[in-house]
Formats: structure tokens, C-alpha cells, sequence
């Protein structure tokens, strides 16, 4: 029997009561993000917790953390709990357009891996549907409340497939957001791309930089030195 959670260095995921599970492309994301001057942190979808967990281990942040879905708001919630950093991290279990409401700050870093697949068919589980669709959670809501709540040199990074990832980015323009960065995560070299990790801000650039990051080698089991590298901190194995 599979453990219901995933165990990492400092912390630990609890993920039975949660649709989407730990997977390796959001470890990779939670990893390349620069915390290292941020005070204040949102992560929009939080699921388990994976991402607020993963940049406050290497930042000194508070972190607010939004999930709609409520089985998932308490597994975060139980996460958070059992970490070293729980007196930093802040669960609102609320729709993104609710925290909307009320919500009086600003933040440095805005992250999401959000709800993607605009244009696949449903697979007919609802709570996985739910996670992985543009139901719940429009883009629109993410680039309308990054541009009220994102300090003046702040970032908003998200995780999201290619051909969502183009859509997203013909959108940001509209709330003054520029695409600034994309990272495409490939498979292993020579391999398929399967997500982008893109960077937006305020500040206008003449053009993105393109870098990519390949998780496995070329004989697609061995883990590159660049994805070990950037794990290093989180995985037991490395």
C-alpha cells in the first residue's frame, strides 16, 4: 500500500484528502521561485500546501495560502499545522474572488499552479475536475487580482501547460502584467515539453528569456544534475 503522504527533508504532505497528489513538475516550480527578498507571499490553489511549504522553507515570509475545494482546504490546513514554519502560514479556505473582498495587502510574490486544461474533456471526477479545470478558477481572476495586490516590484509566477501557458500570456498585457520569463520543463532530453514556468511583473522587457530544464536524462531514468540541484533541498534522495 502507497503511503498516504510525501515525506521531503524538512516537511511533510499529507495528500488522502486532496485530488491532486505531489507530483514532480510542481516540486520543480516550488523550487525555481526567487524567495529570497519577499516579506509577503499568496499562493492561489494551494491544494495540499506543496508550494507555500516549499518557499517557506528557504524564505522568512508570511505566507497567505487560498483553496476553494474543502477537503483540500483541510488537508493544507493539517500541513501547515505540522510544519516548522505554521505560525507563518496562513490558510483562507475561500473562493480567490472572496479573498478579493477583503483582502488588504500586497505581496511580492503571487504563485499559482491553477486549474489548466481549457480546451480537454473532463474525466468525470469532480473533485479532479475541479483542480485541474478553469472552473472555479478563471485566469481572468488571477491576472485581475495580481495587478491590485502585487507590490510595484512583486512577481507573479504560474505553472501551466504550453498552450495554456500561450493563452495566459495574451492575457496579462490587459492588467499591465508582462511576461518577463519562461522556463519550459521538459521530460528528459530530447523530450517532450509538458510545462512552462512563467514569470510576470510591472516592469516591460524588450523580450522574455527562454531557459528550459530537463528532469530526466536521456535514457529517461536518471535524474539531470540541474533538477537535482534544484531539489536538493526537498527530496530524500538527493
Amino acid at each position: 500500500m502507497r503511503n498516504s503522504y510525501f515525506q521531503f527533508k524538512q516537511f511533510r504532505v499529507e495528500q488522502d484528502k486532496c485530488a491532486m497528489k505531489v507530483c514532480t513538475d510542481t516540486c520543480l516550480f516550488g523550487a525555481t521561485i526567487d524567495v529570497a527578498h519577499a516579506e509577503r507571499i499568496l499562493d492561489i490553489g494551494t491544494g495540499t500546501g506543496l508550494l507555500s511549504l516549499m518557499v517557506a522553507q528557504r524564505s522568512t515570509a508570511t505566507i497567505d495560502a487560498v483553496e476553494i475545494n474543502p477537503y483540500a482546504a483541510a488537508q493544507a490546513k493539517e500541513n501547515f499545522a505540522i510544519s516548522p514554519w505554521n505560525e507563518r502560514l496562513n490558510l483562507h479556505p475561500v473562493s480567490l474572488q472572496e479573498f478579493a473582498n477583503y483582502n488588504q495587502q500586497h505581496y511580492d510574490i503571487i504563485l499559482s499552479n491553477p486549474p489548466f486544461f481549457l480546451a480537454s474533456l473532463k474525466s468525470g471526477n469532480a473533485a479532479k475536475d475541479s483542480a485541474k479545470h478553469t472552473g472555479d478558477l478563471f485566469f481572468e481572476d488571477i491576472l485581475s487580482f495580481a495587478q491590485k495586490h502585487l507590490t510595484q516590484q512583486g512577481k507573479l509566477y504560474i505553472l501551466l501547460p504550453p498552450a495554456e501557458a500561450t493563452h495566459f500570456a495574451k492575457l496579462a498585457p490587459a492588467h499591465q502584467l508582462n511576461l518577463t520569463e519562461t522556463i519550459e520543463v521538459l521530460t528528459y532530453i530530447n523530450g517532450q515539453c509538458i510545462r512552462h514556468i512563467q514569470t510576470y511583473s510591472f516592469q516591460p522587457v524588450d523580450s522574455p528569456t527562454i531557459k528550459q530544464i530537463h528532469i530526466r536524462e536521456a535514457d529517461k531514468v536518471t535524474y539531470t544534475s540541474e533538477f537535482t540541484e534544484l531539489l536538493r533541498e526537498y527530496y530524500l534522495a538527493f
